[in-house]
């Protein structure tokens, strides 16, 4: 019989081995043991990892270039003649300028900003896909993956070149093919090909916005051709007159350039001009061109929006595109060294966000006294399109004002586009054209005078130079920056999308053939629908829907 141990006595050796030896046999203890044993193994291979990686990161970002390495290594004592001659001097080291060195925590940073935004197709595809008709998910799906890959390629040709690289005020003509490129983009100390991933992350999402007011009748060659022109041309040539180290825009109102009697220059944070305008104006050109899908009824005449077909996974790539925008607008910081700069962006757009999602669906509650999900959808995505350029330099309140106005224009671009018999089937241009407008304007307003004009730095914010808003004492001179940055370019992006679109369709290359629109496009375009388990048609009731039981069986 077992020995009854008494209180506190503890256990020998030999005790403990055999008890280990029971307990080992049995399934539940050697699971434990082995959860037990995995995370401490964990623990000490993260403390481990810390140890080494935590040091690395500190001494690569706070490194120097230009200090010399110290107590270079002496020459070794060799035999010698008593008349020693003197020696010869040695070559100086080459010397390694500051933006050859990476910088691992900001290039660290912008790849998992990359990421977040790269992961923004996910929201895209599944927010046009839920907004279409079932009949036309298929395209959908194709489309923007097909686009993405056609954007890859384009933007590593040349497309980043024209847009990023040194040339002149209108356009770059360095690094085609990413060859000759430095180890780094500029003074960012993140590695070049980080900074490519970055852009080309941007570049596809402009293109994306595009598609969106398209759906429905676009041939699918039609939307090739006007997606190599937005990826490869009017993107990044476009894109380089702000955001470009030389454009005309960035360097407006300095000496010998464009304006310089302005004394600013035009200021787009994280893109509601250069992305989310340029990819809503060509939205709206191909919108206008294309005309409306067949069987589309407007307000005017009658009728009223196409029903979306599947609302839960409209809403859910809207959230997911929120998500994807914390890449997207703290991102562009692309340093992680600016470490309030990046806490300010992302809270920015989170209230901004929550501003617009708010004053939308009660704008249209207000109307129709019902709480519609496509308006709560579009209006958290207007206030976050609106705050991408300011996000920067505005305050907290400024972000909710910014966005609690968003909300309102973006339902108000809505009733717009339905009274001129715009077909616009998720809201592209009322969120991304008009709100992009209306969030580069803001900055003019709600600029706070606290932040730097230049934006995020390598290691620290410079504020000899700060931002001011005509709200906060700052005069009109940021807002005509803004106003006239805006108009040049939203003004040209509708000119050349227009002649594209025109000429597209002129070749009879834009507009799906009447036959294929009415056989819809899915079975048309790709031979396939996207439900294949059910019969899609106006006479079929839907899964789950209430069984019509004839009077006859009532009986």
């Amino acid at each position: 019989m077992a020995r009854i141990r008494p209180e506190g006595e503890k256990l020998s050796l030999t005790e403990k081995l055999a008890r280990l030896s029971v307990r080992m046999r049995d399934p539940e203890w050697r699971r434990y043991g082995l959860t037990m044993a995995s995370g401490k193994l964990l623990g000490l291979v993260v403390i481990l990892g810390m140890m080494i990686l935590i040091p690395r990161l500190l001494n690569g970002s706070t490194a120097h270039a230009d200090v010399p390495p110290a107590n270079p290594p002496a020459a070794v004592a060799t035999a010698a003649p008593a008349a020693i001659p003197a020696p010869t001097p040695a070559p100086a080291p080459p010397v390694v300028l500051a933006k050859d060195i990476i910088n691992p925590l900001n290039t660290v940073w912008t790849l998992i900003a990359a990421f977040l935004v790269f992961a923004m197709q996910v929201g895209f595809v599944m927010l046009e896909a839920g907004f279409c008709r079932s009949r036309e998910t298929v395209n959908v799906l194709v489309e923007c993956v097909f686009d993405t890959c056609l954007c890859g390629l384009l933007f590593w040709a040349f497309g980043y070149a024209f847009m990023f690289s040194e040339g002149n005020g209108f356009i770059g003509y360095h690094w085609f093919f990413l060859k000759g490129a430095p180890a780094t983009y500029g003074a960012t100390g993140v590695a070049f090909l980080a900074h490519w991933l970055f852009q080309f992350a941007f570049a596809d999402t402009c293109s994306t916005i595009t598609s969106g007011a398209m759906i429905g009748r676009t041939d699918f060659i039609g939307d090739i051709l006007y997606s190599f022109a937005v990826s490869g041309f009017i993107y990044p040539i476009i894109g380089h007159w702000a955001w470009g180290p030389d454009g005309f825009l960035a360097t407006m109102g300095t000496a010998g350039k464009f304006l310089p009697s302005l004394g600013m220059n035009f200021h787009d944070f994280a893109g509601s001009t250069v992305v989310h305008t340029i990819g809503g104006a060509v939205a709206l050109a191909g919108a206008v061109v294309l005309g409306p899908r067949l069987g589309r009824k407007f307000k005017r005449d009658g009728g009223g929006p196409m029903t979306p077909h599947d609302l839960t996974i409209a809403v859910c790539g809207g959230l997911l595109l929120w998500f994807g925008w914390y890449g997207f607008n703290p991102g562009s910081t692309l340093s992680a060294m600016d470490f309030e700069g990046i806490g300010r962006v992302a809270a920015n757009t989170t209230l901004a966000a929550c501003a617009a999602g708010l004053t939308a669906v009660l704008f249209i509650y207000g109307r129709s006294k019902v709480w519609d999900p496509g308006s709560i959808t579009n209006g958290f995505l207007a206030g976050l399109v609106a705050i991408t350029a300011p996000c920067y330099w505005v305050s907290p309140f400024g972000s909710v004002m910014i966005g609690a106005i968003a909300g309102v224009i973006v339902i108000l671009g809505v009733d717009l586009l339905e009274y001129l018999r715009i077909d616009d089937p998720i809201g592209a241009v009322p969120v991304h054209l008009i709100n992009g407008i209306w969030g580069t304007l803001s900055l003019g307003l709600f600029a706070s005078g606290q932040f730097s004009a230049v934006g995020s730095d390598p290691i620290a914010p410079d504020l000899s130079t700060k931002l001011t808003g005509l709200f906060y004492g700052g005069g009109y001179q940021v807002l005509a920056a803004q106003a006239i940055g805006s108009a040049i370019i939203t003004l040209t992006t509708l000119g050349v999308a227009f002649a594209i679109m025109v000429a597209l369709d002129a070749k009879g290359l834009l507009r799906l053939s009447e036959e294929g629109e009415h056989d819809g496009m899915d079975l048309h375009e790709h031979g396939i629908s996207a439900y294949p388990e059910y019969v899609i048609s106006a006479l079929a009731s839907p899964a789950g829907a209430p069984l019509k039981i004839p009077a006859s069986m009532k009986k």
